[in-house]
């Protein structure tokens, strides 16, 4: 396992790419209405990209052919944008990812589709709550399945969902994706000691039924079994030199989540 730790020059430029993400994401989730297709959206994003002189961290990559993932109501994880519109009652989850300088930035959100049914957009509370929850626990000197097991408890406080078993966040830097796998499940204590200059993406995927899933002919979409609904939520972070987090996707750093947690943000990239 080959563990990338950043200097605080290196980080800086992680936070252009991760506020490129972030500011994207929110154009899209903007768009986002009854009648939108998930090719518009990955139409906006790479519109985006070329405006700000980036690239795209998904497109060709193991020959996925789009910039983002588009993944609607039972798909998961790693949707094909396609053309078919969103129509009120949809909860779809919207990864993407950019390269700024050499630099990855990766996070992901579900929302709903006009009016959905509750018991989907509690889904979708408990999957982003259990993200912040997941990167409240990461502390220098911690171990990494504190962050799981953080993640995994709250999710289980919420009710009975699934918890994907396949797939789970990563270290993140110069390449999207890098050691150490995250899992969203797991005792704490165990694992990677934490120390400052790691950047990880943090990314639950929960669903309302199984963890069982099983990939679409077209070798990336991930859907639920049973058909039941799935949520998938991520941030980019990293554990500052001054030992605090900061957020790279998230436009205030992750301030307001993570201060509602007691955990209070790294000034050095304010």
């Amino acid at each position: 396992m080959v563990i990338q730790i950043k200097t605080l020059e290196q980080l800086q430029l992680m936070r252009k790419a991760g506020l490129i993400v972030a500011e994207a994401l929110n154009l899209m989730k903007a768009a986002i209405a009854p009648g939108i297709t998930p090719l518009e959206l990955d139409a906006i994003a790479a519109d985006y990209l070329k405006e700000h002189n980036a690239t795209p961290s998904f497109l060709n990559y193991h020959g996925f052919p789009n910039v983002i993932c588009a993944s609607v109501n039972q798909e998961v994880v790693h949707g094909i944008p396609n053309e078919r519109p969103l129509v009120s009652g949809d909860i779809i989850s919207v990864d993407f990812g950019a390269v700024v300088d050499g630099w990855h930035g990766d996070s992901a959100f579900s929302v709903g589709i006009g009016v959905v049914d509750p018991a989907d957009q509690k889904l979708m509370d408990t999957c982003e709550e259990s993200m912040w929850r997941g990167i409240a626990a990461a502390k220098v000197g911690g171990h990494l399945t504190d962050i799981s097991h953080a993640i995994e408890s709250y999710i289980q406080s919420q009710g009975k969902y699934g918890i994907l078993r396949e797939y789970g966040g990563h270290g993140i830097g110069t390449e999207m994706h890098q050691d150490p796998h995250i899992l969203n499940y797991g005792p704490p204590g165990l694992g990677l000691e934490l120390k400052a200059g790691l950047a990880l993406a943090i990314e639950p995927m929960i669903t309302r039924g199984t963890e069982k899933m099983k990939t679409l002919s077209d070798d990336w979409t991930v859907v639920t079994s049973d058909k039941s609904n799935g949520a998938h939520f991520e941030h980019s972070f990293a554990l500052m030199p001054d030992g605090k987090p900061f957020v790279m996707t998230a436009l205030d750093g992750g301030a307001a989540n993570l201060a509602r947690l007691g955990v209070a943000i790294s000034p050095l990239l304010a």
